[in-house]
């Protein structure tokens, strides 16, 4: 092993539970219901609950077979270390180059949705896209700086949001279910009355297609992998506990909101603008109003710092690998906390570049949020894929944690669950009339980004480390850490 490798060694200092709340905030409940539940419901009515169901039981086959893969390669940078090993270097690196810009342009999104919550807790009602700009820079910044004062920040502050959120989400829809219920169940069967309800393009799947953005983040367990406490017995249970909770407590709050609401018609029709707020400001009062904005601020604020972790962790993944320009930089660690610095500035750095051009693309915000629903699912699919293939060819590597004989066939359904689910959020369906490239936002960023990409690819391809270096030492630093 060389001594330009051997420096390319992380802390340990996540256990089950840190590994669980990364993933859980990654894309907490609360953002997870506030970011689509008034696109859902305007667009397919209260029926589009059943959604999340759906949704829950195609992303649990993921997860169980994410969580087949992180207990073979228990390496830092998930996606893009399973692809690279079970197809080739080439494969590995876009489907990490997916990834990893799906995970920078999210994280400028939820900075972004949070800016919104800072601006009414400021007191400021209508918030300029300049405003919103620079509010979100600021959270971007601080949010660096919490992540670069150490794990153990990041621990302490992510473990808070769970509290918070989960005190918070179960403890408005307990009580909007005993006290403020205004719905009974049978709303959950109303659709809008016409025959092309649960068709391709009909109301059901494309409220299927927002939801598609509620359950992602599991997989973020798997990108900090070498910073955990034995990763291949951790790291499974984090990946499938995480989804579950989440799932369970949005479906929950979801529901206590949909039967709460005072006048269901008025919010189908769009003539509410937040459903969710409105609907607990009626039931609570004005008074709940900053307490209910604040809440909702720790969870985007948890998501953010989630999202900028895991993207720096894929940078510096590549950068270790020797597989993007300006590596000897970008996998530096800091020499007391082994964290990688410069990936960190390099997504700020990206983050308030995209931020200024919020500024002068109006539409960026609508195409960043596109592009982000659907490069989640499409970065899926490549280690998906993979799996399956080796899995045909019976060459998959044993796995601490196994799904048995029931390993393939689950494989097969989620691979067609996340070519259908990207499918359906990137369908270039009739939204934007007169802005017809915004209906095709996730291809065009698909094709830019792909071709960025390749002129990337063809400059380091050949430099790249080898796989079975970086798993040495892997190797060496789990068994280092058991001992």
């Amino acid at each position: 092993m060389s001594n330009a490798m051997s420096d390319h060694v992380l802390k340990r200092e996540f256990n089950l539970w840190s590994s669980f709340a990364f993933a859980f905030a990654f894309i907490s409940p609360i953002v997870a219901l506030y970011g689509i539940f008034g696109l859902a419901i305007m667009t397919a009515g209260p029926s589009f609950w059943w959604g999340f169901l759906l949704v829950f039981l195609g992303q649990l086959l993921v997860a169980l077979v994410f969580a087949t893969l992180v207990s073979i390669w228990p390496i830092e940078g998930s996606i893009y270390q399973w692809s690279r090993r079970l197809v080739g270097n080439g494969y590995g690196w876009f489907a990490g180059w997916t990834y990893m810009w799906t995970l920078v342009i999210a994280m400028v999104a939820v900075a972004l949705g949070s800016a919104g919550f800072v601006a009414n807790i400021l007191g400021v009602s209508e918030v300029s896209s300049t405003q919103r700009a620079l509010i979100a820079a600021v959270i971007l910044v601080l949010g660096t700086g919490l992540n670069l004062v150490g794990r153990q920040a990041l621990k302490i502050f992510m473990t808070a949001s769970i509290i918070a959120e989960v005190i918070g989400s179960l403890g408005l829809g307990t009580w909007l279910l005993v006290a403020h219920r205004h719905n009974d169940l049978s709303v959950l069967t109303q659709g809008d009355g016409s025959g092309s309800y649960l068709s391709l393009s009909g109301p059901f799947l494309v409220a299927v297609a927002f939801i598609g953005w509620s359950f992602v983040g599991f997989e973020s367990a798997g990108a900090i992998a070498e910073e955990v406490h034995e990763p291949r017995k951790n790291l499974p249970k984090s990946v499938i506990f995480s989804l579950t909770f989440i799932a369970a407590v949005v479906m929950y709050s979801s529901l206590a909101i949909i039967l709460a609401i005072p006048d269901l018609k008025a919010v189908a029709a769009g003539d509410v603008a937040d459903p969710v707020y409105e609907t607990l400001t009626a039931a609570l009062g004005d008074g709940i109003a900053k307490p209910v904005e604040l809440l909702f601020l720790i969870g985007f604020v948890a998501s953010f710092l989630a999202l900028q972790t895991s993207a720096s962790r894929v940078i510096w993944s590549y950068a270790r690998d020797r597989a993007l320009p300006g590596s000897a930089m970008l996998g530096r660690l800091s020499t007391k906390g082994r964290i990688p610095t410069n990936a960190i500035a390099l997504t700020t750095l990206v983050g308030l570049l995209l931020l200024l051009l919020s500024l002068v693309a109006t539409n960026i915000y609508t195409v960043m949020v596109n592009f982000t629903t659907g490069g989640f699912y499409l970065a899926f699919l490549f280690p998906l894929v993979g799996a399956l293939v080796v899995q045909l060819r019976g060459q998959l590597p044993k796995a601490a944690f196994s799904l048995g004989g029931a390993s393939l066939p689950i494989t097969a359904v989620a691979t067609v669950w996340a070519i259908f689910e990207f499918f359906n959020i990137s369908w270039p369906r009739l939204v934007y009339p007169g802005q017809r490239y915004l209906d095709w936002s996730v291809w065009l960023a698909v094709v830019i980004l792909g071709a960025v990409g390749a002129v990337i690819f063809m400059t380091v391809r050949n430099s790249m480390v080898a796989t079975s270096v970086i798993d040495a030492e892997e190797a060496a630093d789990e068994s280092a850490d058991l001992q």
